[in-house]
């Protein structure tokens, strides 16, 4: 007997279970790809609100551009640094450049003038207020004449 290698997510679970959806991933997650240096998310289910937190370190608030569009919450960043250094005997030139983009479909109970964030330590955090829910109606018995 061999053992075989077993995935309990079927490709399209998350779209079950989960009111977001990461546009970017669709296909990343679906097929078992990653992209490199892509900041890990989290998201947690309040009573009243969502709270996402997205790991981003060595970042500044300033380099970060956030929006919620056509019911998309679209997240990027970009840093670019250099450094030069010249003496006597050489010459040293250093740059670094570092970017991400993330977009994640946000459900419609979603209060979208209430969305708050906050970036510290490392940590992109957002918060999103739910709306009051339609309260369920009893059933109204008609009588049968």
């Amino acid at each position: 007997m061999s053992l075989i290698n077993f995935k309990k997510r079927g490709p399209w679970s998350n779209l079950i279970t989960s009111d977001f959806f990461d546009t970017d991933d669709f296909f990343n997650d679906r097929f078992w790809l990653k992209k490199v240096g892509e900041p890990a998310l989290n998201i947690k289910e309040k009573e009243n609100e969502y709270e996402i937190e997205l790991a981003a370190p060595g970042f500044e608030k300033k380099d970060f551009e956030v929006s919620i569009d056509d019911g998309c919450l679209n997240i990027s960043a970009k840093k670019s640094e250099s450094k030069e250094e010249k003496d006597v005997n050489y010459t040293r030139k250093e740059f670094s450049y570092n970017s991400f983009e993330r977009s994640l479909e946000l459900p419609n109970t979603i209060i979208d003038e209430k969305v708050k964030a906050t970036y510290k330590n490392g940590i992109l955090k957002f918060t999103l207020a739910k709306k009051e829910e339609v309260k369920k109606h009893k059933p109204k018995m008609i009588e049968i004449s």
